[in-house]
Parts: structure tokens; C-alpha cells; sequence
């Protein structure tokens, strides 16, 4: 069974968390290198406070990481938090790495450098395991590296509306 169709939101939804100026100034940094790099935008274009709003409640998954050898996620939408069974701070605190499985983690590895050479990679697909254990196939990923305007590399990011739960 393919999952492509968002479940209802739950406790996930209850609202997005506010941003800080360092996750204001990361997300703004997202939309501009999703749009400079696959030459369309993530989520409409306006006023930041509405793209943000946006990511949120887009209706695809859209998660971001730090940098570093073993970096934690930055950010997760509602659907990310509601797909990996967490709350923003649970989420938020999880090394990016754990959202795969352990036989993942090389192939996983190997496709993040390769983002970071070429910029993105339009059609990834991998395992991954929720907070529960639930393992979930993610197809489609848009995964891809994140700069400020002045070229400083500040993470990566994925999006991806479809997964098939194993």
C-alpha cells in the first residue's frame, strides 16, 4: 500500500513552533536553495511569515539538518513530525542519521556527499523507521544543499510526499 495521501494531521498539528531568528534565517535559506537550485520554488512565493507557514503545512514532508559528522534535524512539518511519530522537540533533538535503519546508514551516507558535490539529487528513495520502529519506504526525494546568500553552507534538506509503510 503506497501512502500519498496525507493521514489527517493529529497531535503533530496543533500549530507550528515558533521560529527563532537562527531557524528564520535556516528556512529562508532552504527556500531560496531549493528555488536557485531546482529552478522553481518550494511553496509559493509572499511574505516570509506565509512561506514558512507554508513549509508547515505543505502537503509534503520537508525536513532539514544541520551540518556537522553527525548532525540533528533542524526542522520537520507537520507531516515529518506526524510520519516519524514525534513532537517538534523530540524531532528536533533526533540525530538526522537515526531516521534510518543501521543497514541504511552507508547508502545514506554516500547520497549526502553526493549532494554536497552536486547540490541535489531529484529522485532518492530509501528506508526509513519512525520513533515506533515503523519502517516506511520514502520515494521521490528531493534532497538538496542549503546556502545563505552569501554562499555559506548551512545543511541539507529533503522533501517527499510519497512513501509506502513496510
Amino acid at each position: 500500500m503506497t501512502d500519498s495521501l496525507f493521514p489527517r494531521p493529529t497531535a503533530a498539528d496543533e500549530g507550528a513552533p515558533r521560529l527563532s531568528s537562527f531557524l528564520r534565517e535556516h528556512m529562508t535559506a532552504l527556500l531560496s536553495s531549493y528555488e536557485r537550485l531546482l529552478g522553481r520554488p518550494l511553496v509559493p512565493a509572499g511574505e516570509s511569515a506565509a512561506r514558512w507557514s507554508a513549509v508547515w503545512s505543505a502537503p509534503q514532508v520537508i525536513v532539514t539538518h544541520g551540518l556537522g559528522s553527525d548532525p540533528t534535524f533542524l526542522y520537520g512539518n507537520r507531516w515529518a513530525l506526524e510520519l516519524w511519530e514525534v513532537t517538534w522537540a523530540e524531532f528536533t533533538s533526533m540525530k538526522s542519521k537515526d531516521s534510518a535503519e543501521p543497514v541504511e546508514q552507508a547508502e545514506r551516507e554516500r547520497l549526502l556527499r553526493q549532494v554536497e558535490r552536486d547540490g541535489f539529487i531529484p529522485n532518492y528513495a530509501g528506508i526509513r523507521r519512525s520513533s515506533s520502529g515503523r519502517r516506511f519506504r520514502i520515494e521521490d526525494v528531493v534532497v538538496w544543499e542549503v546556502h545563505d546568500d552569501s554562499g555559506r553552507r548551512l545543511g541539507q534538506a529533503a522533501a517527499f510526499d510519497r512513501w509506502t509503510f513496510l
